[in-house]
């Protein structure tokens, strides 16, 4: 653990094993000053804390909701045998721990938290530097055998103790789950316990007064810590990458040219699809085998799990049961499953090759699955399509959207209910059919195939008129130097010169870049300007290829938000244009739209007025802009690169 992990550690086993973070947050921040990235690492470290999401929305640059739980984890335990040589166990007695043994000093079980033993766990787990007492608090609600177990039976069934044939006898604490996690319902009519009674305390003889009085925030920490969801591995994560970054498949590794390489915040694999598993003993995604086999049964909307050649031979020669994915629930032999793919292909242009081109279908009377868009079996053709209703879905998935199917209308709901994922009803019968959403099947030989074939890159792209369609590339994009008679090499000059320092500068070359995706959004009234933007020499290739993005190109400021920032006057880009000798700076064509005033935890711009309208972008002044922050990639085209000196 770092110096900020340990304080926090310490911090949380001297308030009970746990915090909310708005009061943690604000005791850190006396004492350190600790970027968004850490943080993020720290909290986010399933070897050190447990996090219990709060109500509250987390607001601007938070990474957790200030009603969070925080709870302090440890992979220390109590040795079981205590006479043991080499274990990786405390040997402490138990009851000196939970602060109630009566023989002290007399005691057989050791009372030594520094013996040589002991001293050992303590370094293996990092805790050297806890006192007794906290080292206790973390050992009480991680160890499972410190507490005594709630009863589940006492949890279930309409009998007085539940469905708990013990009652006075059972070794285990009668009282209400639900209450213990904070989320009980029923409050004071609740007809399970909600306070330990007499019968109940007579499983704590050995605690002392002050763990007996804590014992509801122990608990509580504890099924915190039971409970929590699986996260990917830390490595995975990245500051300010949204979750469908991670787990959305970068489109130019696939296609075996992304110039970010380790600075990309997506995931890197060669095929547009990848399935994991989670495994809970390392905490972390693994791939599974057999994958494409899966992608192929999960393609088929008919089929509700996984199946094989291999399973089914097996099926058919007795062999022994193979574990199925269960594409619904999407899990594997218990244990959660996540499918990572690439970007829908509605959300790019078309000559764009190995996108996800998602299709949806809904259920016949007769068990079919039948394509949106297409003819049914005896029903009316529905007047939406697979990418219309895969724009409407990624627009927002948990809306729904009505439609017309001959003479009935329906409405189809993105987020499932009726114990389904997806579903239409039709409004006049209110007759519930289900809906899937299944992407169209690619082998790993489709995609060589589209790789190397040149039909694929054969589109014809518009580009302006000024270019030279003979240097337009095949793939990605080509650099083309402005000679001095270029008139647009003067208008460049001309937006490039006045604000910078005239005896110092040295235009070497400035150069067109000609990209594959050239041309802007277009039919829409919207203000464009040509800015720049100073940037490492190291990252040219990159911008040119894959865009701005901010969380990889470095960051220019964030006092107006975070995002791609683009200045008026190159002289201000001039600053962020690193090189000891030649320098180099971006025009880039920007969409600058309806701006307003940033700020610095906009991660986006904020609405207009009360409507669900957002402005474009965000700047330092409204009445005279002279610094652009966009969010958005698709705003943005990197036109010209200047090199000077």
């Amino acid at each position: 653990l770092n110096g900020v992990s340990k304080w926090i550690l310490e911090a949380l086993c001297q308030n009970q094993g746990s915090l909310e973070y708005r009061s943690l947050n604000a005791q850190l921040s006396k004492h350190f000053t600790v970027a968004e990235e850490t943080m993020r690492t720290i909290f986010f470290d399933n070897n050190s804390f447990a996090i219990e999401e709060g109500k509250e929305k987390a607001s601007g640059a938070e990474i957790i909701s200030p009603d969070s739980i925080i709870v302090a984890k440890t992979s220390a335990r109590l040795c079981q045998n205590k006479t043991c040589q080499g274990c990786d166990n405390f040997h402490l007695c138990r009851y000196y721990v939970c602060g109630g043994c009566t023989f002290k000093d007399k005691c057989k079980n050791s009372h030594d938290l520094r013996s040589p033993q002991n001293a050992k766990i303590l370094e293996k787990c990092d805790l050297q530097g806890l006192t007794e007492k906290q080292i206790f608090q973390l050992l009480l609600q991680n160890d499972p055998f410190l507490l005594p177990e709630i009863c589940a039976h006492y949890n279930k069934g309409d009998g007085e103790s539940g469905s708990c044939k013990f009652n006075t006898t059972c070794t285990k604490l009668h009282m209400c789950l639900h209450f213990l996690k904070g989320d009980c319902t029923f409050g004071l009519v609740c007809k399970r316990y909600h306070a330990i009674g007499a019968q109940g305390m007579k499983l704590f003889k050995q605690y002392s007064n002050e763990n007996i009085t804590g014992l509801y925030k122990i608990y509580r920490n504890k099924l915190i810590i039971q409970d929590q969801k699986p996260r990917p591995a830390p490595g995975e994560y990245h500051s300010c990458v949204s979750e469908s970054d991670r787990e959305e498949i970068c489109l130019f590794f696939v296609r075996r040219n992304c110039q970010y390489n380790e600075r990309c915040v997506r995931v890197h694999w060669h095929l547009p699809y990848k399935w994991q598993m989670w495994e809970g003993e390392s905490m972390t995604w693994k791939n599974m085998d057999d994958m494409e086999n899966i992608e192929k049964a999960y393609c088929d909307p008919a089929n509700a799990m996984s199946r094989t050649d291999e399973q089914i031979f097996r099926v058919l020669t007795l062999q022994r049961f193979v574990p199925l994915v269960d594409f619904i629930k999407m899990i594997y032999r218990g244990s959660p499953v996540r499918r990572l793919s690439t970007a829908s292909s509605v959300s790019h242009p078309p000559h764009y090759i190995l996108t996800t081109e998602w299709l949806w279908y809904w259920r016949d009377d007769g068990g079919a699955w039948v394509e949106y868009g297409q003819d049914g079996t005896g029903d009316a053709q529905a007047s939406l399509s697979s990418q219309t209703l895969e724009n409407i879905y990624l627009a927002d998935k948990n809306g729904d959207i009505e439609f017309i199917a001959g003479s009935q209308k329906y409405k189809l709901y993105f987020k499932g209910g009726h114990g389904l994922q997806m579903y239409q009803q039709n409004l006049r019968y209110n007759t519930i059919r289900e809906v899937r959403r299944r992407p169209r099947f690619v082998s790993a030989h489709d995609v060589e195939a589209k790789l190397s074939s040149s039909s694929s890159q054969s589109t014809v792209v518009t580009v302006p008129s000024n270019w030279d369609k003979k240097a337009l590339p095949e793939i990605g994009y080509k650099a083309c130097a402005l000679h001095l008679t270029k008139i647009w090499r003067r208008i460049v000059t001309a937006l490039f010169t006045p604000t910078m320092p005239q005896r110092r500068i040295t235009i070497l070359i400035i150069e067109s870049v000609i990209k594959e995706d050239s041309n802007l959004p277009n039919g829409y009234k919207v203000v464009r300007k040509h800015l720049f933007h100073g940037t490492d020499k190291s990252l040219v290739e990159a911008i040119c290829e894959q865009n701005f993005d901010w969380r990889m190109c470095g960051v220019h400021g964030t006092a107006y938000g975070k995002g791609s920032y683009f200045a008026r006057d190159a002289s201000y880009s001039h600053k962020f244009a690193a090189g000891p000798r030649s320098k180099v700076m971006f025009v880039a064509l920007v969409l600058v739209g309806d701006y307003t005033k940033g700020q610095s935890q906009y991660v986006r711009p904020p609405a207009k007025g009360r409507g669900t309208a957002l402005y474009d972008s965000c700047v330092d002044h409204v009445t005279d802009p002279s610094i652009f922050v966009i969010f958005e990639k698709h705003q943005i085209y990197p036109e010209y690169i200047i090199k000077y000196t």
